[in-house]
């Protein structure tokens, strides 16, 4: 499974590099139990913990060096310490060991996923692959796709009145859209049959975007078959659908769970802050989107992204394809920075990998 996260700055990394055995494993403890916990570790509990034997006042000196490397800080003035995002970010790239997907959570996952495809548009089972997600991160489940991957089956123009009529696409997945389009001036009514007619038989399960690809490449035909309201029409009939279609779509489900384990007022704070982050659809979406750019699984961290830099978030997301293998979409979750990513990283990987297979074989 391949992991893409951003990478650190020299200074950080130079410093990273001269940590010792001693001082990783000390590192390792602060940000396991910062993962499960929340709360700052002190040197006192750490003794307790860690494997070898080492005294308060010891463990205290790392804890300094490590704080001089930026990998933890002392939250208010406690005497425990956290992981800064550096920290975190350096745990996730360096020394995480990535879990695997259970065969129980396996099951489900390609279980509900298989129910959510049958007989329901793919909107539906994304929308379910997002609660999925959702359920077992107890993070929110994040989905973002374009309607102009659906492949369509049946294209028709109904008549509203003479100056408007209703573009309905009919998708193989039984998914049913309606544009308004605005009619030429003078347009005959058997000019909506012949525009139907000419588009139906080129489709053969073609995206829109494909379909008007196809119409532009081949415009001498139109021409020669269509009079010249009637392929305006057509001109103007894909126009609007495509531009509509090609618009991307967010899918959240389940924010109420990021207010399950708060420990404090700042926690209140901060997902009231992620709650106006997920509101501000288009910044998400071109979060999602950036997932596209490559193979494999992507981790961001807090303020690594200007998104999440007020809520201090993380997300992890990783893309989904079609038959075709093109990238058409994204999934993930978000929560806050002490996701469990070992777990979750697999787990988004999986579902996405499930997705694909879906779409791949049509359902």
């Amino acid at each position: 499974m391949n992991r893409q996260t951003p990478s650190a700055s020299m200074n950080e990394i130079r410093a990273i590099a001269e940590l010792n055995d001693r001082s990783r494993e000390i590192f390792r403890r602060i940000v396991e139990s910062y993962l499960v916990t929340g709360e700052p570790v002190g040197s006192r509990n750490l003794s307790r913990i860690l494997p070898m034997p080492l005294s308060p006042a010891s463990i205290r000196n790392v804890m300094s060096d490590l704080e001089a490397a930026g990998l933890i800080f002392a939250p208010h003035t406690s005497a425990g310490r956290l992981p800064t995002e550096t920290g975190l970010r350096f745990f996730v790239d360096a020394m995480m060991e990535i879990g695997d997907v259970s065969q129980e959570e396996r099951a489900r996952i390609e279980a509900q996923m298989r129910v959510a495809a049958s007989g329901h548009t793919m909107e539906t089972a994304l929308a379910e692959a997002s609660a999925l997600l959702s359920g077992m991160s107890r993070g929110a489940g994040v989905v973002v796709t374009s309607k102009s991957n659906a492949r369509l089956k049946h294209i028709e123009f109904v008549r509203l009145d003479p100056a408007r009529a209703l573009v309905v696409l009919v998708g193989e997945d039984g998914s049913v859209e309606n544009r308004l389009l605005n009619l030429p001036a003078g347009l005959p009514a058997s000019a909506l049959v012949e525009a139907g007619n000419f588009l139906n038989a080129r489709i053969r399960s073609k995206t829109l975007s494909d379909l008007k690809q196809e119409i532009a490449a081949r415009r001498s035909d139109m021409e020669r078959e269509l009079d010249v309201l009637t392929a305006k029409l057509v001109e103007a009939g894909l126009a609007t659908t495509v531009g509509a279609a090609d618009s991307r779509q967010l899918i959240v489900r389940g924010q109420a769970n990021l207010l399950d384990d708060l420990k404090a007022a700042e926690d209140l704070e901060r997902i009231r802050l992620l709650f106006e982050d997920l509101e501000t659809q288009t910044d998400v979406i071109d979060l999602l989107t950036r997932a596209e750019d490559g193979e494999g699984v992507r981790i961001y961290i807090g303020s690594e992204n200007k998104l999440f830099s007020l809520s201090g978030s993380s997300m992890i997301a990783a893309p989904f394809r079609d038959g075709s293998q093109k990238i058409v979409g994204v999934l993930g979750v978000i929560g806050p920075t002490r996701l469990n990513y070992a777990r979750i990283v697999p787990m988004v990987d999986y579902t996405a990998r499930v997705i694909s297979r879906l779409l791949e074989r049509g359902r």
